[in-house]
């Protein structure tokens, strides 16, 4: 027995677990050569604490008894599937969902370093785990590989987002930070949106392409540490937690007010693992921006649509387990928000699709529809093998 049953689910936020020396293995030897044998984990994991967590995974995946209540129990190297792709296959038939976007775990906030210091090894690094996340995601149609494509140099970006489509990258993943020295809605990157929008992929955002979040002087208030999802202290808090959407708003609005989704109708974007309460009054703040500055803004007098419809008609975003979905959906129409488990990270909890489904409440099958399956199958266009694009369980 799966752990979904009787609907057609995607997944919109999957990771593979990376094990030392994952990426330098696909790079050329040269960028092999700089990236050394540091293990860029981010946030910094002890090693014997990594190598312990994977001989464990390595042991508790061989011959394993597994059933759905195990698969969601067991998190990061310990699961099912979490480093090992012909596991993950074991691990989606269990989970019961018709596919999975896959993103890495540990390397965002490090490529979002690189773009603003180190551009040639940021493209680079996005080379080798574009490599790597596609064979990774090789063996299984389910798997969707994300491409990764350093925004920071308007010359070499669009030969970044090629190479990663030639590579078989079903969405391109960018930073949801400013590239040090231009907007990413500057028109020098047109080339890379028109690219993702010819071959019907999308653009997807994910939490780690904003870092820093926050300044850190908010974490010193005298008070001894709390413990994370973890338990431990290397991830998010609700401080830091309140920061998470920061980026990804501002990003988004100013590509907006810019015209990129007014020039580029077709064009897909994904919000990952960075919530959804805030879309409400987020399209409300850029209505009222619009109002306040529309008389005086050529820029805007040239969009077609109010913000809150391109969000509507282009924007595709994951609630956490723990956010009032219903409330959301109540708030900016049932278009926007989608389904994701963040297997096997911790934040993604035990029992997401019934805290999910909890929170739509009594809302109509059409929309439990919207939310588990169609709104994937819209963000994801090409990306998605047609048939897993199926409406039947």
């Amino acid at each position: 027995m799966a752990y979904i049953e009787g609907r057609v689910v995607h997944d919109a936020d999957a990771h593979i677990r990376e094990t030392p020396g994952w990426l330098p293995s696909y790079a050329d030897p040269d960028v092999r050569e700089r990236i050394g044998t540091r293990r860029f984990l981010s946030p910094p994991i002890a090693n014997e604490v990594i190598d312990s967590e994977i001989d464990q995974g390595r042991i508790g995946h061989l011959g394993l008894d597994e059933s759905a209540a195990t698969l969601m129990a067991r998190k990061n190297w310990r699961a099912t599937g979490s480093f090992d792709p012909a596991d993950r296959a074991v691990a989606l038939d269990l989970l019961g969902v018709t596919s999975q976007l896959v993103f890495n775990t540990f390397h965002n906030g490090w490529f979002v370093h690189l773009e603003n210091t180190d551009a040639d090894l940021a493209y680079g690094a996005a080379t080798a785990h574009n490599r790597g996340l596609a064979e990774w995601c090789s063996g299984d149609p389910r798997l969707l590989p994300t491409g990764y494509v350093p925004l920071a140099d308007l010359e070499r970006a669009p030969a970044a987002a090629r190479e990663a489509l030639d590579l078989g990258a079903a969405a391109l993943l960018v930073a949801s930070h400013c590239p040090a020295d231009h907007s990413p809605s500057h028109v020098g990157l047109d080339p890379v949106w028109a690219m993702a929008e010819e071959a019907g992929i999308p653009i997807v955002f994910h939490v780690g392409g904003g870092e820093p979040l926050l300044d850190p002087a908010y974490f010193e208030n005298g008070l001894p540490t709390p413990p994370d999802f973890h338990g431990g202290e290397e991830n998010f808090r609700s401080v830091d937690y309140m920061a998470i959407p920061g980026p990804v708003m501002q990003t988004l609005a100013t590509m907006i007010f810019d015209g990129v989704l007014e020039r580029f109708p077709r064009l897909m974007f994904g919000v990952i693992e960075q919530g959804a309460s805030w879309l409400p009054s987020w399209t409300k703040h850029m209505e009222s921006a619009v109002e306040a500055f529309g008389r005086h803004e050529e820029r805007l007098q040239g969009l077609s649509l109010r913000p809150t419809e391109y969000v509507q008609r282009q924007v595709r975003a994951t609630p956490y387990p723990a956010e009032d979905v219903g409330w959301i959906v109540d708030q900016v129409g049932p278009d926007v928000c989608l389904f994701s488990t963040d297997y096997p990270h911790v934040e993604g909890g035990r029992r997401p699709y019934e805290r999910f489904e909890a929170s739509l409440g009594d809302r109509s099958d059409e929309v439990r529809d919207r939310f588990y399956r169609q709104a994937f199958v819209e963000l994801m266009g090409n990306g998605l093998p047609p048939e897993l694009a199926a409406t039947a369980a």
